[in-house]
């Protein structure tokens, strides 16, 4: 029987590398309903012949589920391996597609959302993967989960152009059914490229990592700690889910096409992508804290850019700076955990960010809409997610000046031969 390799021949090599690109075909295909939902909007609105507010509903559930789902996955994820916690999200999310092609009505179709694709489906890819990258990874644990976050990103980039191509010459539900098929057998094999457990010693040494402070982040105690960084999950996503989700519905209100919203769409998550890249860097060198405060103020500012800006041309270029300026944040809060906090429940406290950040996209989702309906306009929309980013910027400063005067925790510490 071959020998599993050392814990020191693995950290940083080129079977860790593997490993990231497998995970990032898996979020492509884990995370699709989260944009793709976005494109199919104004089908299923027609459809069903709902309002604004209740055609957001399958989003929102979605999004709730996945929040909720991540703890589940990750405490799966923890005892059987991020393969299992994978294989049964691959089997939802096929399912969760293919049911939803048949939805009789909007209730229907919105718990087939929250229950299959987001709760066991979405969720099985988001904090397992992201919480198993990290252990990984030393040198570039940043930017290895930056990358592996991107993946997210890349579904956003490619799904809604393939959606809304689908939708124009098959009918929105032949394309949810075949998006089914495709990324639930899809994701179910590439599971199993994923069995293999994260070095021992990176679970179980955490005094070898420089976790002396761990037990009080931010000078805080844990459960506070995880508190706030929820509550600015919330805050932050909140903000980052009104572009996302109504982007093409508010393209067509200002008289452009369906497909121009979702070009739009496209290009703002392809440079979430890049901005997850940079940020991840970013984070090797000033830590997940910083990141995190420096994305939420860019993308506070790509928020309010949207407000004297309407044309066509205008809004391409506010979603590409809104796509670079908020694509770093959500990572950010992996490494923030994995940096701040003790690595024996890694998984379940990255899970309860993830979480928090889920149920912000879920209520921004459902918000703007609601505002929409209220008032008739987008523009209260946005203010109302500007609002919601500056609880987060306030909290995440707060976190700083907690920390200003101590030393940094250590992000890569060597391992004992």
């Amino acid at each position: 029987m071959k020998s599993q390799p050392a814990h020191n021949d693995v950290i940083d090599s080129k079977a860790a590398a593997k490993r990231l690109f497998v995970a990032v075909l898996c979020m492509i295909l884990g995370t699709s309903s989260m944009y793709a939902v976005a494109v199919f909007l104004p089908a299923v609105q027609a459809d069903f012949g709902v309002s604004r507010s209740d055609v957001s509903l399958p989003y929102t559930y979605m999004m709730l589920g996945l929040g909720l789902g991540s703890i589940l996955m990750g405490k799966l994820a923890d005892r059987f391996g991020v393969s299992a916690a994978l294989q049964l999200g691959a089997v939802c999310v096929g399912l969760g597609y293919i049911l939803s092609g048949f939805a009789p009505n909007i209730i229907i179709f919105s718990i087939f959302h929250g229950l299959l694709l987001g709760f066991f489906g979405a969720s099985s890819t988001f904090a397992p993967l992201m919480a198993d990258t990290s252990m990984w990874w030393s040198k570039y644990r940043g930017l290895a989960v930056g990358i592996c976050s991107s993946g997210n990103y890349v579904a956003g980039t490619i799904w809604p152009p393939l959606v809304q191509y689908g939708i124009e010459h098959m009918g929105w539900r032949n394309t949810y059914i075949a998006m089914g098929i495709v990324c639930g057998v899809g994701m179910f094999f590439l599971a199993f490229l994923m069995r293999q457990r994260p070095p021992k010693s990176q679970v179980q040494s955490p005094l070898q990592l420089g976790m002396a402070n761990r037990e009080k982040p931010f000078n805080l105690p844990i459960p506070f700690a995880q508190v706030l960084l929820c509550v600015a999950g919330v805050g932050c996503c909140v903000a980052m889910s009104m572009p996302q989700v109504h982007i093409v519905a508010y393209c067509t209100d200002l008289g452009f096409s369906a497909a121009r919203g979702a070009e739009m769409l496209s290009l703002m998550l392809a440079c979430g992508v890049v901005s997850r890249l940079l940020s991840g860097v970013i984070c090797d060198r000033i830590g997940g804290l910083r990141t995190l405060l420096l994305g939420s103020v860019l993308q506070g500012v790509a928020l309010l850019l949207f407000l004297p800006f309407n044309g066509l041309i205008s809004l391409y270029i506010i979603a590409a700076l809104f796509g670079l300026f908020q694509g770093g944040i959500i990572p950010a809060y992996a490494i923030i955990v994995r940096e701040y906090f003790p690595i024996r429940d890694l998984s379940k406290r990255v899970g309860l960010c993830i979480m928090s950040t889920m149920i912000g996209m879920a209520l921004g989702g459902w918000l703007s809409g609601k505002v929409f309906d209220l008032t008739g306009s987008y523009e209260a929309a946005f203010i109302n997610g500007v609002v919601w980013n500056l609880v987060n910027v306030g909290i995440v400063v707060f976190l700083i000046l907690r920390i200003r005067n101590a030393q940094p925790p250590t992000t890569a510490v060597p391992l004992p031969a």
